[in-house]
């Protein structure tokens, strides 16, 4: 059993080192030990869409993620890429637009309440930058994206951006994400949709 140290580590960092660790195994189990949660979920996520299990074990301040490589979850099977296009929203404001802010704001909330009414729905919804306080405590979007994640749309937002605006402990819907998954999210997708 490999057991794999990333407490101090920042993100994407525990989750490229549970990447390279999978790739060079076979069927072994890995742990991983990680020192807060964001990594851990993180870790975690990652982890189910690449078809392991995972278990999460606390340890005082610690996670450690028993992974089995091989072992693939009913949320890892999803229906197969073929069938579907994964259409990907990316938001990296929390306005729709250039120019005056009151109407940025009135039209990126009638863009998230459009979406709800539309098919095929996103696969993934990701926040960047000033997006990132549209999923945040005060947002008046925050039903709407609420409502998107309800129909199973999957909400990101950007770790490094939330801390950046103080925003960490104010996320009210979604989960943190990290630049790694960002990215991948982007190579996976069909379709990259950016209001």
């Amino acid at each position: 059993m490999v057991e794999i140290d990333c407490r101090g580590k920042a993100c994407p960092q525990p989750v490229i080192m549970t990447k390279e660790a999978l790739e060079a195994l076979g069927e072994r189990e890995l742990i991983l030990i990680v020192d807060n949660p964001s990594s851990c979920e993180n870790v975690e996520r990652f982890v189910r869409s690449q078809g392991c299990s995972v278990e999460v074990e606390r340890k005082d301040q610690d996670f450690y993620l028993h992974i089995q490589k091989g072992k693939v979850c009913d949320e890892a099977k999803g229906t197969p890429k073929e069938k579907l296009k994964r259409v990907l929203v990316y938001i990296n404001s929390h306005l729709l637009g250039v120019g005056d802010e009151k109407l940025g704001s009135i039209l990126m909330k009638a863009f998230l309440k459009t979406l709800l009414d539309l098919e095929p729905k996103p696969f993934r919804l990701i926040l960047i930058n000033s997006g990132v306080r549209l999923a945040s405590e005060g947002s008046d979007v925050l039903e709407t994206l609420r409502n998107l994640s309800e129909q199973g749309v999957e909400i990101l937002s950007c770790g490094t951006c939330l801390d950046f605006y103080g925003l960490k402990e104010k996320v009210k819907v979604g989960v943190i994400s990290n630049m790694y998954e960002i990215a991948q999210s982007l190579l996976e997708a069909d379709r990259l949709v950016r209001p």
